[in-house]
């Protein structure tokens, strides 16, 4: 696969879980950012923040990113619109809330109201994910499959992907033999 598919989007929007499925039916790679720099702090990027602070984070982010973008093709979860073909997992904050309402373990949602901070980042960053992003969808509570299939035919739609093969239509068998040739007397 030549094409790097990055995905984007709030925390709970899908990234990752879509992004491991994605990968799967491309038959590429999957690398989550997120993982990738957990392995490299020694902690989890909760920890970190708490340390550290959102800005040192956003510093470590971004050298990953570089790096592998430089080393990878697949698919990964994460911003790139220069080098990728970016698709934002865009659903709204209430959404996300019912998905993220017992997470304890992404430092953006450790606040007293999880749900005003995901509209206060819904309203800073759906301007610039709908920007940086080639394709936008909608991901409301579509199953994973699903989500997957829209992926892949807006990347086929938009010239990132050949399109996939439309099956080739056989001859349908005889349902009974045909008649057999009279013998001439």
């Amino acid at each position: 696969m030549a094409t790097i598919v990055s995905l984007v989007g709030l925390p709970g929007g899908g990234k990752s879980t879509v992004g491991r499925h994605l990968a799967r039916r491309l038959g590429a790679d999957f690398v989550d950012t997120d993982a990738v720099i957990e392995r490299r702090l020694g902690c989890s990027i909760r920890e970190f923040f708490d340390r550290e602070g959102e800005a040192a984070f956003r510093d470590e982010e971004e050298r990953v990113l570089a790096e592998l973008v430089a080393q990878h093709r697949g698919v990964m979860a994460t911003l790139l619109h220069d080098t990728t073909t970016c698709v934002y997992l865009r659903a709204s904050p209430d959404e996300l809330f019912r998905r993220l309402r017992h997470d304890t373990q992404r430092p953006l949602l450790q606040v007293r109201n999880p749900l005003a901070r995901l509209r206060e980042l819904h309203v800073q960053r759906d301007p610039l994910y709908r920007q940086a992003a080639h394709f936008v969808l909608e991901t409301g509570r579509p199953s994973v499959p699903t989500l997957v299939n829209m992926v892949l035919m807006q990347l086929e739609l938009g010239g990132a992907l050949p399109l996939a093969e439309p099956p080739t239509l056989a001859a349908p068998p005889p349902t009974h033999p045909p008649p057999a040739a009279e013998a001439a007397p």
